[in-house]
């Protein structure tokens, strides 16, 4: 055996090692939360987002144009998209309130988009409008499959968003919204993650307990939920259109055999 090696866990006589015999057990869940973007849905291609805006303004871009304009607005600073790198001093205060106040987070993003000079009349204005349509966002290939499951399975669920417009209309036109038992959305309860609080008012909602509730996400304001006490699963987003790999919260959610 080489000098850096460990020798092998001592087994039970039932070739279990001791190690795993430690293992504590698997916490019950028995309510799942879903953060929205980048974990059920994903915003549409950026280059398709400005074609159909500026469709609507009644300008029709040549792609290479619009491709040049997707990436000076994603900069700039796109909902669903990265986080701008700079606020202009004039959006500060919208931009602070974006996902406490519905006409905050219309300011903000149209603000955002308005400083790139598009040459297109309208198009700020169109473009947050594409975020208000469900034909502006597309559900992950595993998100039905996956709240079906946890349906027939007898397992709650809610949505939990930091945003400031009704995500409902989005799951009625994806024919999911039975599946889900209640939206918690930040400009409606006046709570953003990674504040207990919003984890708190879901789990209330449900009517479940914290302790036995799974927050499924993809960024660390997500993993605030263990602060209410809830288990946290976090996963990367993945490109629109693709699975998510929701499987490991079905996974989680399902493991005691319901």
């Amino acid at each position: 055996m080489p000098d850096h090696a460990e020798p092998p866990m001592p087994r039970t006589s039932s070739g279990t090692s001791h190690s795993a015999q430690r293992q504590p057990p698997r916490r019950p869940v028995d309510a799942v939360l879903f953060d929205f973007h980048g974990t059920l849905a994903q915003v549409e291609d950026p280059v398709a987002w400005v074609l159909a805006a500026a469709a609507e303004c009644g300008t029709t871009l040549e792609r290479p144009r619009a491709t040049a304009l997707a990436d000076r607005l994603v900069m700039a600073g796109r909902a669903g998209g990265p986080l701008p790198a700079r606020v202009p001093p004039h959006l500060a205060e919208v931009w602070a309130e974006r996902d406490l106040y519905a006409p905050s987070h219309r300011a903000a993003y149209v603000g955002l988009a308005s400083t790139v000079d598009a040459g297109v009349d309208g198009l700020a204005e169109a473009l947050y409008e594409r975020l208000l349509s469900p034909v502006g966002w597309l559900p992950y290939a595993d998100t039905a499959d996956t709240l079906r499951a946890l349906r027939e399975a007898g397992v709650p669920v809610a949505v939990v968003s930091n945003i400031g417009f009704d995500l409902r209309p989005h799951f009625d036109a994806w024919k999911l919204t039975e599946l889900v038992d209640a939206f918690v959305l930040s400009y409606e309860v006046g709570r953003c993650k990674p504040d207990p609080a919003i984890f708190l008012r879901a789990c209330g909602m449900l009517g479940v307990d914290p302790e036995r509730t799974l927050m499924v996400g993809d960024t660390p304001a997500d993993a605030g939920a263990v602060r209410a006490g809830c288990a946290a699963l976090v996963l990367p987003a993945a490109e629109a259109g693709q699975a998510n790999g929701l499987a490991a919260a079905l996974d989680l959610a399902v493991a005691d055999g319901r």
